[in-house]
């Protein structure tokens, strides 16, 4: 009898009662977190609508660069959610230890396997169970292990330039013009197919998406960008997008199967990543399973692809954009190659000869900075005890992070003109300066939440950016039409077409 008198009898009664609930959420959304003495985006402070919005325009990187010119350090890009820009705040919210677990953001992107999502040590938001799993295959991605990996690396290396020279520099036709962006991204695939199963996935060798996982692979991060958090979306969301990320985890299925085999008998034990995984199950049973194996394994592929491509895209484009940055790199190789110091007689060179080259080493450590493969802010939640960054006390359960396009233009870290490629930061710093920019370069994470990748990624790009200057002089193919940038939680580039030319002889 009580409901019935409360409850509205007329549309517009029930209208009223709705717009009321509505107006009440979002006074709560504003008011109740704590973060009014943060700067903002009015909107923002109300729903996180307004960060979904900012992604789905697929520049999201721009706006925060933006806001954080105009706000300062601090910026609240939702009713819970601060964004960090001062660079020096990576060692408190990133720090071992601090207490700061990964978002909600995160779970979206976990596989699914056998209906249940697996973790991996990149979305898992249990800091236990990411400190167990990745004590348990931390070996396989160390650098002196990958050094091991090398003649996998260059197995695919030899075979990309032999098809590029193939289709492009030795094909009239083709006057030597290509998509160089895609190719390095079917390189990128190959090497790390390589690494992991011992077997490339064929993108380099057929000149294509094979199967279209690159393609659905895109389909998933448009779908996982605009997730602000899982549980959170609304179900008319999830349910419009659902169809994008199966299709996508439909693609993971014959790279699962991969993950399942064992070698015919007689054949030599490879020393891939799926060897390792599997030698970490049979002394950790229990914890590293079949699925957990399977779960490793797709996480190589589909991280350790699109980042790295990305990078080798950032390194070409500055160079070629930037001639004479170009020309101190090439007469850096030559110099070294007329000292002896290659030993391989072709164009390929290994890591020991490149990795403490100063110029190489500057131009890659400043694409890196210039364009850092992921676009959005790190989350992380704030411990119950809240922190204090910038002047500000931030509460307990605040969503707060930094991203990589944001603290890479600290100019109280990285120097002056930030907005500019400039390699020659990284060799005119003195030790305490080249210290703090090294601390505070922030394209593959920090502390213990570092991506695991990091030195794949570092070990396929100082290796195949001299073998290609050295094979191929490169120029844009139209210096007037700009790349394409599209942030869908990584900022890939497009329409980066290139005309190679082969050299007389190798540089």
């Amino acid at each position: 009898m009580i409901i019935e008198q409360i409850l509205p009898k007329t549309p517009l009664g029930v209208l009223a009662v709705i717009l009321s609930l509505l107006a009440a959420k979002l006074v709560v959304n504003r008011f109740g977190g704590g973060l009014n003495g943060i700067p903002g985006p009015f909107a923002a402070s109300f729903t996180d609508w307004w960060r979904v919005f900012i992604v789905w325009g697929r520049r999201p990187e721009l706006t925060h660069i933006k806001l954080h010119e105009k706000y300062g350090p601090l910026v609240r890009l939702g009713p819970r959610t601060v964004s960090v820009g001062n660079a020096e705040a990576i060692k408190t919210i990133y720090a071992l230890n601090a207490g700061f677990v990964k978002s909600g953001f995160y779970p979206v992107q976990q596989t699914i396997a056998n209906g249940h999502c697996l973790q991996s040590m990149f979305n898992t938001t249990d800091e236990k169970f990411h400190a167990r799993l990745r004590r348990s295959v931390s070996n396989a991605y160390s650098m002196s292990t990958l050094v091991n990996f090398e003649p996998l690396v260059d197995s695919t290396s030899e075979e990309f330039l032999k098809q590029l020279k193939q289709r492009y520099t030795r094909n009239e036709k083709a006057k030597g013009e290509l998509d160089f962006g895609q190719w390095l991204q079917f390189y990128a695939f190959d090497v790390i197919g390589e690494l992991t199963y011992s077997k490339r996935l064929g993108f380099v060798d057929r000149g294509e998406d094979v199967d279209d996982i690159i393609h659905n692979l895109e389909g998933l991060l448009n779908y996982v960008a605009v997730n602000v958090d899982e549980q959170a979306q609304p179900p008319k969301l999830q349910l419009a997008r659902g169809r994008v990320r199966k299709k996508a985890n439909g693609e993971r299925s014959d790279i699962e199967k991969e993950a399942q085999e064992e070698l015919p008998a007689g054949k030599p034990a490879r020393k891939d990543f799926l060897s390792r995984f599997k030698d970490a199950r049979k002394k950790d049973p229990d914890f590293i399973s079949e699925e957990r194996v399977l779960a490793l394994t797709v996480a190589n592929m589909f991280a350790g692809s699109d980042t790295t491509a990305i990078s080798l895209r950032a390194v070409f484009y500055l160079l070629l954009k930037h001639p004479q940055k170009m020309e101190k790199l090439l007469h850096e190789l030559s110099t070294e190659s007329q000292a002896g110091r290659f030993a391989r007689p072709d164009a390929l060179v290994q890591w020991e000869e490149v990795r403490s080259l100063p110029y190489l080493s500057a131009v890659i450590n400043e694409a890196l900075r210039c364009h850092p493969a992921a676009g959005l802010t790190l989350e992380r939640v704030v411990p119950s005890q809240g922190i204090d960054v910038a002047g500000q006390r931030i509460p307990g359960g605040t969503v707060v992070g930094c991203s990589a396009w944001v603290v890479h233009r600290d100019e109280s870290v990285f120097g002056s003109r930030t907005d500019e490629f400039r390699p020659e930061r990284w060799i005119d710093a003195n030790p305490a300066e080249l210290s703090l920019m090294k601390s505070c370069l922030f394209s593959f994470g920090a502390g213990s939440r570092t991506c695991i990748g990091k030195n794949i990624s570092l070990l396929e790009i100082f290796k195949l950016v001299p073998a290609i200057l050295r094979t191929f002089e490169l120029e844009l193919v139209d210096p007037d039409s700009p790349w394409v940038l599209h942030n869908a939680w990584f900022v890939k580039q497009s329409n980066f077409f290139v005309r190679l030319k082969e050299r007389e002889s190798i540089l």
